[in-house]
């Protein structure tokens, strides 16, 4: 059975549903999950039901038993969550860790399956290959990439691929390689990782059969030096990568050659107001399924900043700021609807509600606040109608 349809920017598990669900404003169908910056007694990653006609949030439940589950994947198409363990001190290894859960729609829970080492020093980002076979995690502190195949009933094998990156820049974070985000490319052919610490984008081949990452030449994008890429999302056509950069307090726009694996740059524009002067680092980068805008959050500023996209180049141009109603806006997700953005404000420990409107870009607070412990991530969790 076919669970899950995955949507670009979007993560969505397919569930059985069970009878016996709370019954309350918010019906079941629709979950957030967050993950969370915490102690492995204490819960981390946190699921809430989630209307999708008034942006409403309401506790589902919350999972513990591991160490900083900060960032979150879902399986294409069985019904398991993927968290890094972003520590550096895993079974007395110099490690991170990956954890496994299984969601159980009956009691609306994410069950631990267990945990394998990442491979690294730090995981901080994760993604799963849009075939289901491995995961794919990124090392901040390690500066490395890795993959461990998916088994059997959704838990990890040990490492089957580990790329250390190399190299540094010019801004004094980057004296070294932080790998920081790791994706599977449109097509499937090819993974592509921004590097904070390189200024780079790496490109490597793909063998989704043996879980490996392949040398691949253009090794690489140069992002313009002391930009710091952190992460990137590709527009749904496929042929244009959006990546932001930390640093810079940027989005470079790349074109991209699905068939080559090659990059080409398009432009570089600011995501902070003209003459804001303050200390600000951006964090995380969206495409909105109609293609047609691009939001990123400003750490520092506390906004959401918002760009059209001309449709016919890829370029952005800038229609706006959101404040985020909290602290050092991290992670955020648009529901699968598209109508509402969802911000996880890590340290004001809350996540916000926004309406979107796809006509003006314009977001707007809907008053839905919920309390959470530093939240870093947020996916989602989505039934079969």
């Amino acid at each position: 059975m076919r669970w899950l349809r995955n949507m670009t920017c979007l993560t969505l598990l397919g569930a059985v549903l069970s009878a016996g669900h709370h019954a309350g404003a918010v019906a079941p169908g629709t979950w957030a999950i967050i993950g969370t910056y915490t102690e492995e007694s204490k819960p981390g990653v946190f699921v809430f039901r989630f209307d999708p006609e008034s942006g409403q949030l309401e506790s589902a439940s919350a999972a513990r038993g591991v160490r900083n589950p900060s960032f979150l994947a879902v399986h294409p198409t069985q019904p398991w969550v993927y968290a890094v363990s972003e520590i550096g001190d895993f079974q007395g290894r110099r490690t991170g860790a990956v954890a496994a859960f299984e969601w159980q729609a009956a009691t609306e829970t994410l069950r631990l399956l267990g945990q394998e080492p990442s491979g690294g020093d730090g995981p901080c980002h994760i993604s799963v290959d849009p075939q289901g076979r491995a995961v794919l995690v990124a090392h901040y502190a390690g500066g490395s990439v890795s993959c461990l195949p998916i088994l059997a009933g959704g838990r990890l094998g040990p490492v089957s691929s580990l790329v250390q990156h190399t190299g540094s820049s010019v801004h004094p974070r980057q004296t070294a390689p932080h790998a920081h985000s790791i994706y599977v490319a449109p097509g499937g052919r090819f993974v592509v990782a921004a590097d904070l610490g390189t200024d780079r984008v790496l490109i490597y081949a793909w063998d989704a059969q043996n879980a490996r990452l392949v040398e691949h030449q253009p090794r690489f994008v140069a992002i313009q030096p002391g930009s710091g890429p952190r992460h990137l999302a590709f527009h749904p056509n496929g042929r244009t990568c959006y990546v932001i950069n930390e640093l810079s307090n940027t989005i470079t726009v790349l074109g991209f050659d699905a068939t080559q694996g090659r990059f080409e740059t398009v432009q570089t524009i600011s995501t902070l107001p003209e003459n804001y002067q303050e200390a600000s680092y951006t964090a995380e980068v969206v495409v909105h399924p109609s293609g047609k805008w691009v939001f990123g959050s400003n750490r520092g500023h506390d906004s959401l900043a918002i760009f059209r996209v001309d449709e016919a180049t890829g370029r952005l141009s800038a229609a706006g700021h959101c404040l985020t109603g909290g602290k050092t806006p991290r992670n955020f997700a648009l529901d699968p609807t598209g109508n509402f953005v969802v911000v996880a404000n890590q340290n004001s420990d809350n996540v916000n509600v926004f309406r979107f409107d796809a006509t003006s870009g314009r977001l707007e607070p809907v008053g839905v606040t919920v309390s959470v412990p530093k939240p870093v991530c947020i996916r989602w969790l989505q039934a079969r109608r």
